[in-house]
């Protein structure tokens, strides 16, 4: 580092510029999902003007928070992956290291098998394919039809090794259809509410297609990644690395939701709900975005029990804008504002509603199904269960005596069953649901409360042609001075997606407005 006092004088008065320059520009986000708050502290934390602008009366997106008869639960994701360390990163940044929780250990269970009816989901595979076929949990299964098939599998000629895309053309192809359909599709079903035919294998499981090159069986290669992913894990052990694929956080994830917002206050950002943007337009540098909602001041109110405002139509001004809305509601305010977007593909994204239900069963003591329950497409009404006071500690302490199971509905192509009902009767079903894929009697008396959430689930990137269709998005919105766009619809869904590229959208934007 130079000790020269004339640059470091002209390092301070480019630093105080820069500062200066910073403090005019006024950003406006559009969207407080969890995109669109990191997307705000990002700006914000650099000294720029800073106004988020939901249009529900909470922040969060898919990120919610409900109460059943006192206790606070995830209305929506309830964890996060904690590959590439980026949501861990956060975390800490925000204070809440002290926080994460890891799930308890625990097998999931698989229903509707043929025949068979549930059984334990089988060990030592990768998106539900197995490295062999004849262990008895997968025999159990497909039987032993299904396993002397998926045996060709290291026998048939190798002639397509390396050439599929489709991950159930190449499950079906190499091993069978009841892998396929019993083994991996209740995987990507729960995972990525899509069909296996529809998965990338490339990018929902990559290098196995390398090693099956290499190897010259999909099992084989199954086993290789395997043992190449132990080793990794045996690394990360040493260097005492967290270990669980997910993780959670003590209170729910709603607490990474407050942390955001008040670290944005603090640093004198804005975050207000309850105004719904409406237009947005852009003139020269500057942009207009025109709003329904309610004034700043009435908004303040919200300890008022008796305030009752009256929506208005509110207008900001702006030099950048971030939009972290769904994909729908960004290409309809963009429509004008990046004409090329308009040329690109939209994604088909499932409506999935999640019921959760408050017990008091003593059937359900011992978590007679693991942590969760996936199902064979077709079998069952839901697309899955998850034992929450099974799967969560915190959450087990919180409930007491009682249970916490979350019922989901909907898919790709699927609408959800659950759509056309109303709150009670959605309920009923749950219970009915997760009676018989816990495989024990849940009576209407053992209810004590619900919960029914309803959001969109962005395309996953896994999803075949979802890369290209991104990318294309992309160009047209990154076309277009002082305009950022992120969250799932664009990232791919999860927090470890959303996160990255949420700061990575912001920091092109703040370079943009800064020192283009």
């Amino acid at each position: 580092m130079s000790s020269n006092p004339a640059n470091r004088e002209s390092s301070r008065a480019e630093s105080a510029s820069l500062a200066a320059r910073a403090a005019t520009r006024h950003i406006v986000v559009v969207g407080g999902g969890v995109g669109g708050l990191i997307a705000a502290r990002e700006c914000v934390k650099v000294g720029m003007r800073v106004t988020v602008l939901e249009g529900s009366d909470a922040v969060g997106g898919a990120i919610r928070q409900a109460e059943i008869d006192g206790v606070v639960v995830d209305a929506g994701a309830e964890s996060y992956a904690t590959r590439g360390g980026r949501v861990r990163a956060l975390l800490a940044e925000l204070d809440l290291t002290d926080r994460i929780v890891a799930p308890a250990a625990g097998s999931a269970w698989l229903a509707g098998i043929p025949g068979v009816g549930a059984a334990p989901l089988p060990v030592g595979g990768i998106l539900g394919i197995p490295s062999n076929p004849f262990q008895d949990d997968v025999r159990r299964i497909i039987g032993w039809s299904g396993v002397w098939r998926a045996y060709l599998d290291r026998v048939r000629p190798p002639l397509t090794i390396g050439h599929r895309h489709s991950l159930g053309k190449l499950v079906s192809s190499r091993m069978g259809v009841k892998v396929r359909d019993r083994l991996v599709a209740p995987v990507t079903t729960g995972v990525y509410s899509a069909s296996p035919d529809d998965v990338d294998v490339d990018v929902a499981a990559p290098g196995l297609n390398a090693a099956l090159t290499r190897v010259g069986s999909l099992s084989g290669a199954v086993q290789a990644l395997r043992d190449e992913s132990a080793a990794r894990a045996s690394q990360a052990a040493a260097a005492q690395a967290p270990g669980a694929a997910v993780e959670g956080l003590a209170g729910g994830m709603m607490v990474l939701i407050e942390a955001l917002v008040a670290d944005i206050e603090k640093l004198g950002g804005v975050v207000r709900t309850g105004v719904r943007v409406t237009e947005i337009a852009r003139s020269g540098a500057n942009w207009t975005l025109r709003a329904e909602g309610k004034t700043l001041a009435e908004s303040l109110v919200e300890s008022d029990a008796e305030a009752d405002p009256t929506t208005e139509v509110l207008e900001f001004t702006a030099d950048g804008v971030v939009l972290g809305t769904s994909e729908t509601a960004a290409r309809r305010l963009l429509e004008n504002v990046a004409p090329a977007l308009a040329k690109t593909t939209a994604a088909d994204a499932p409506e999935i509603e999640i019921v959760t239900l408050l017990l008091q069963a003593s059937a359900l003591q011992g978590a007679p199904r693991g942590t969760g329950v996936l199902t064979v497409p077709g079998s069952h009404t839901a697309k899955a269960l998850t034992h929450s006071t099974a799967k969560w500690e915190w959450l087990r302490a919180a409930a007491g005596d009682r249970h916490l199971v979350r019922v989901s509905f909907g898919a790709q192509g699927e609408p959800a069953a659950t759509a056309a009902l109303d709150d009670d009767a959605a309920a009923r079903l749950a219970l009915r649901e997760a009676s018989a894929l816990l495989g024990v009697p849940l009576a209407g008396s053992d209810l004590v409360g619900a919960h029914r959430s309803r959001f969109v689930q962005s395309q996953p990137a896994s999803i075949i042609g979802s890369g290209e269709r991104r990318e294309a998005a992309r160009q047209a919105i990154q076309a277009v001075p002082g305009l950022a766009v992120v969250g799932a619809w664009l990232a791919g869904t999860g927090l470890a997606q959303v996160i990255p590229d949420a700061r990575e959208e912001a920091d092109r934007l703040r370079r943009s407005l800064l020192w283009d």
